[in-house]
C-alpha cells in the first residue's frame, strides 16, 4: 500500500472516484475530517457504501478511520463499519494495550452481527508522546494490529514543535519505525497538509521510505502519483533483489551462510529484505508471478 487516500465520510460524491483512482488504498474518514454535528451522517454514508459492495470489488485496501475510543461515537462507528470487505479499521489515539484489546472486542462483536468472516485488522495512529514511547507495546497488544501510522501534526502541535522541523520529523519517524520493527508490524507515514507543496510532500515521503515505511497517506489526489513513485521499488532494487534471492537459493543448498552479490556481503537480513522487494514488485506487476 504505497498510497492511501483519505476521503471524508461526508463526501459520498467522492467515494466512487476514490475507489476508481490510482491510490493503493482508500480510507473513509469518520474522525477529524467530519464536524461533530455530521458524525452520524458520515457514519451512515460509509455504512451504506460498504454494504453495497463497491469497496470490496475495487481491489483496493479498504480502511475506515473511526472516532477515538473516548468519544461517544466509537461504539456506533464500529457497529456500522465492521462490514465484509473492510481490511483495516484505523484507531486514533490509542492510549494503552488494554484500549487496543477493547477495540478488538468491539470489532469482534460487530463482525459477528454483520456476517464478517475474514477478521478485520487494526491500523493504530501514533499521535501522542505516550503512544510513541509505548508504540511497540500497543502494536503487540493483539495479533490483529497490522501497522502503526504516524500523525506528526497531532504529535507536534501540543508540544510547540514545528511540523516541518526536519530533525524532529526524522527522530519521530525513526522511533516509530523501530517500535514497529520490534512488534513485527509495518510503519505507515501520515498526512502532509500543504497540498500545494509537492516538493515538500516528496521530500517527506522519501525520508519515510528511506526509514523503511510502507507508504504515505494522501489527502489530495495530486499526492497519489508521488507516493506511488516514491514507494515503488526501483528497477535497480528489483534487479539486485532478484540476484540475492537466487544466490540465497544456491547458498542454502550448499549450506553457505554468507556470500557476495554485486560486490556486497549478503546474509540473512539482506535476504529477508530482498524477498520483500521481490514480493512487492510481483504485487505491483513489475515481475511475473
Amino acid at each position: 500500500m504505497r498510497s492511501k487516500l483519505f476521503v471524508p465520510g461526508t463526501r459520498p460524491e467522492l467515494f466512487d472516484k476514490a475507489l476508481g483512482g490510482a491510490a493503493d488504498g482508500v480510507c473513509f474518514d469518520l474522525e477529524d475530517a467530519v464536524s461533530e454535528p455530521r458524525k452520524g451522517e458520515a457514519r451512515d454514508a460509509v455504512r451504506q457504501l460498504l454494504q453495497g459492495g463497491e469497496p470490496a470489488a475495487s481491489g483496493k485496501t479498504v480502511i475506515v478511520r473511526v472516532n477515538a475510543m473516548d468519544t461517544p461515537h466509537f461504539a456506533a462507528d464500529i457497529a456500522a463499519v465492521a462490514q465484509p470487505g473492510v481490511h483495516l479499521i484505523n484507531i486514533p489515539k490509542p492510549e494503552s494495550a488494554a484500549h487496543v484489546r477493547a477495540a478488538v472486542e468491539a470489532i469482534e462483536r460487530a463482525e459477528q452481527a454483520n456476517g464478517v468472516r475474514t477478521p478485520i485488522g487494526l491500523l493504530l495512529n501514533i499521535e501522542a508522546p505516550s503512544a510513541l514511547r509505548t508504540a511497540a507495546q500497543l502494536a503487540l497488544a493483539h495479533p490483529r494490529v497490522a501497522g502503526l501510522q504516524l500523525g506528526l501534526g497531532d504529535l507536534f502541535e501540543p508540544l510547540g514543535i514545528a511540523r516541518r522541523e526536519p530533525a524532529a520529523i526524522q527522530q519521530a519517524m525513526f522511533a516509530m519505525r523501530i517500535a514497529a520493527g520490534e512488534a513485527g508490524v509495518y510503519a505507515y507515514d501520515g498526512a502532509f497538509a500543504d497540498i500545494r507543496d509537492a516538493d515538500g510532500f516528496r521530500a517527506e515521503a522519501m525520508l519515510s521510505r528511506n526509514l523503511g515505511f510502507l507508504g504515505k497517506t494522501c489527502i489530495h489526489p495530486s499526492q497519489i502519483a508521488i507516493a506511488n513513485e516514491v514507494f515503488r521499488p526501483t528497477d535497480e532494487e528489483i534487479a539486485h533483489a532478484c540476484k540475492v534471492v537466487e544466490a540465497a537459493r544456491h547458498a542454502d543448498a550448499k549450506g553457505v551462510g554468507a556470500y557476495v552479490v554485486d560486490g556486497k556481503m549478503i546474509d540473512i537480513p539482506f535476504v529477508i529484505r530482498a524477498r520483500a522487494i521481490v514480493a512487492s514488485a510481483r504485487s505491483l506487476g513489475l515481475l511475473p508471478g
